[in-house]
């Protein structure tokens, strides 16, 4: 039977259509899950709870990991931040990973730190630690610095393990901003659980522009730059309207290297993080999540969707590309490591759902995009396009992408109302207009880069240079109190 050129088209079209229209179905029920979750979270938990928290003698003491690689930008002001903290016992742990910069230096200087002979257990290999340092000053004595040859940041973390003194430890990025009572929140899951908790995560914000002084955020300000505007609207739809839905049917695979704590115990059993991936953060919670499948023990993993974690997004869009090229290898190197788990049902939800998932709508969607619109300009150039058709899918799919990012505004306003001037809304709704247009294929073809990247082998995290959160601008135009 002979196919004709019409009918080709006919297929290939119903088959794009047919893509789009599952992910919009995935999208629908992951909001109404979301949404569940969101107001099943705030019944659940109020401020009086984290009172009795800070009273009680008998939490898990934590180990906060931060790795920092040439962070002298960020370094002190954050490391403030984490002395700061809200919990009754938790050490900070600053690895400096071969910073070519004044990272350690100024780190020294600001904190009074002096080289201590302190013994440890190498119970995960690591690049040759250099020293270990502690402060003079008693208002310091719980943080330490980890002087190390660079080994990249899974390497730094394991360093850090290996140091640490504490059952739980919390990975975060140096140059985070947490809340006081990031860690109170972030070991809720652990307690009084009937499975054994083997992580937990939070919601990462964007600190871009924000008022921060001693380590706290003043002020939530909307970044100046589109590119981080966007990255806010991209963050909410991942956390509150992602990250979300996958935790209330305990699916997560990824907990963001931002901001995580994890069980000590479990980590070192799988061999920490692992240094073969420029996704480690995705790699380990998968491995841990494998091995607690395999070994049938019962397990969850927690997600608290409390803005926890303020972080500083690339605004430069050299920066941002380098940034989403590694994310897309960090991922495919994932689920290509883990490949077993694909649609076998030994691994329940993770095997079934989650992984799938991942691959057919993580990694493959820009690569289905891509190729669905080289398929329309051979259409265009051919004379084969419909535009009443190409008209009405078109307002179709944008619609449903404005509805999207506005649904999780408003998922934004109904928990936590983190920007409260009704001007930066209005923005927000201006930049999720433009967004598809600018941002968007923007980050598909970041996508697309990262797969060739992965296919020519590369390895290499690449230079992310930030501007730092000082706030000079604001300081211009504000008068010291």
């Amino acid at each position: 039977m002979d196919i004709n050129f019409h009918q080709i088209t006919e297929i290939t079209s119903w088959l794009f259509f047919s893509y789009g229209l599952f992910i919009c179905t995935g999208y629908f029920f992951s909001a109404i899950f979301s949404l569940i979750e969101l107001r099943d979270y705030k019944k659940r938990h109020n401020f009086e709870d984290e009172v009795a928290l800070l009273k009680s003698s008998n939490l898990p003491q934590i180990s906060v990991l931060a790795p920092a690689y040439n962070e002298e930008v960020n370094a002190v002001e954050n490391v403030r931040s984490l002395l700061t903290l809200d919990y009754p016992s938790f050490e900070i742990i600053i690895i400096n990973d071969g910073s070519t910069d004044g990272t350690l230096q100024i780190l020294l200087d600001t904190f009074d730190m002096v080289l201590e002979a302190m013994p440890y257990y190498e119970a995960i290999p690591t690049k040759k630690v250099r020293g270990v340092y502690v402060s003079k000053q008693n208002a310091y004595k719980n943080l330490k610095i980890i002087d190390k040859e660079n080994g990249g940041k899974a390497d730094a973390l394991n360093a850090g393990i290996n140091i640490s003194q504490h059952p739980k430890i919390c990975c975060i990025d140096v140059d985070c901003v947490l809340e006081r009572d990031a860690l109170l929140k972030l070991i809720r899951p652990f307690l009084n659980n009937e499975k054994k908790v083997i992580a937990s995560g939070g919601i990462i914000r964007i600190a871009n522009n924000c008022i921060i002084e001693d380590g706290r955020i003043i002020e939530v300000k909307l970044p100046n730059s589109f590119a981080a505007r966007a990255q806010i609207l991209e963050y909410f739809r991942a956390f509150l309207m992602g990250r979300m839905a996958w935790s209330k049917i305990d699916g997560l695979l990824l907990i963001s290297g931002a901001f995580g704590m994890f069980d000590k115990e479990t980590v070192i059993d799988v061999g920490g993080y692992s240094t073969k991936t420029v996704g480690e953060d995705m790699e380990l919670l998968v491995r841990m999540r494998r091995m607690m499948q395999e070994k049938n023990i019962a397990y969850t993993v927690g997600f608290i969707p409390d803005p926890l974690c303020w972080t500083e997004v690339p605004q430069d869009w050299k920066v941002l590309y380098r940034q989403r090229t590694r994310w897309t290898r960090g991922t495919i190197e994932t689920l290509l490591t883990h490949k077993r788990l694909l649609f076998n049902p030994k691994y329940k939800i993770l095997g079934l759902l989650s992984a799938p998932y991942w691959v057919f709508f993580e990694w493959l969607a820009p690569i289905i995009e891509f190729f669905g619109l080289l398929y329309f300009t051979m259409l265009l150039a051919m004379g084969q396009i419909d535009w009443l058709i190409v008209g009405i899918f078109f307002s179709l799919v944008y619609s449903f992408s404005i509805l999207f990012s506005l649904t999780a505004l408003y998922f934004e306003e109904f928990s936590f109302q983190q920007y409260k001037k009704p001007k930066y809304m209005l923005i927000l709704i201006g930049t999720a207009l433009l967004e598809p247009f600018l941002y968007h294929p923007f980050v598909m073809w970041a996508a697309i880069k990262g797969n060739i990247d992965f296919l020519r082998g590369k390895k290499s995290w690449g230079e992310m240079s930030r501007k730092g959160l000082t706030n000079r601008d604001y300081r211009k135009d504000k008068p010291k109190k």
